[in-house]
């Protein structure tokens, strides 16, 4: 299965995240474009384990993203780095190359300048997010990512027990502390405090 034309994407990206939106634009376009630059052409057929995506922002863009590259949490082919910035990296496990694709703050002006007649802010940045040529919406660069193998899709080893809690602990995110194993919780790290 070849990629699919941008209309194509606009629907399975407002059917995955509900709406659509000037930032789920933004996403599907960037991860064509971090495709076309790394040489895929078949993210979720015969390429499917050759990419790993890093994304730096929970919003709408994300959920494009994973729907064109067809990453995902589960699949350990998406991964979150909460930088809080309108960019992603795509790696190509296969031939080592990455390319980190940037959101440009200007594109919201440009939007302006293209269409200021169109009211809704939504509706212009998507019209023009369609339109503007790659260099006017997005930095690029070529870039190296060191992925761990604990890391990688498919990746197996031993699943500890934490030896506080009993919860099995995988990719060995396990903490070695005064000669006993802790998941990062038991750690220490918890992000939730127990009611």
């Amino acid at each position: 299965m070849a990629l699919k034309t941008l209309a194509e994407y606009e629907d399975l990206a407002r059917v995955a995240h509900g709406h659509l939106c000037a930032g789920q634009i933004l996403g599907l376009r960037m991860a064509l474009l971090g495709l076309r630059l790394l040489g895929i052409d078949d993210p979720t057929g015969k390429d499917r384990k050759r990419l790993v995506t890093y994304v730096e922002i929970d919003r709408c863009m994300t959920d494009a993203i994973g729907v064109v590259t067809g990453c995902r949490l589960g699949k350990r082919s998406l991964k979150f780095r909460d930088f809080g910035k309108a960019a992603a990296t795509f790696c190509d496990l296969e031939s080592d190359r990455a390319v980190r694709i940037a959101a440009r703050e200007s594109s919201k002006q440009c939007a302006l300048e293209m269409y200021p007649e169109i009211g809704d802010r939504n509706q212009r940045e998507m019209r023009a997010y369609r339109e503007l040529p790659d260099d006017e919406l997005y930095a690029t660069q070529s870039v190296s990512v060191v992925i761990p193998a604990e890391d990688l899709p498919g990746y197996k080893a031993s699943r500890p027990a934490c030896a506080v809690c009993g919860e099995g602990i995988n990719f060995g995110r396990e903490v070695r502390r005064d000669g006993r194993t802790l998941c990062l919780g038991c750690a220490g790290e918890a992000y939730y405090i127990p009611a």
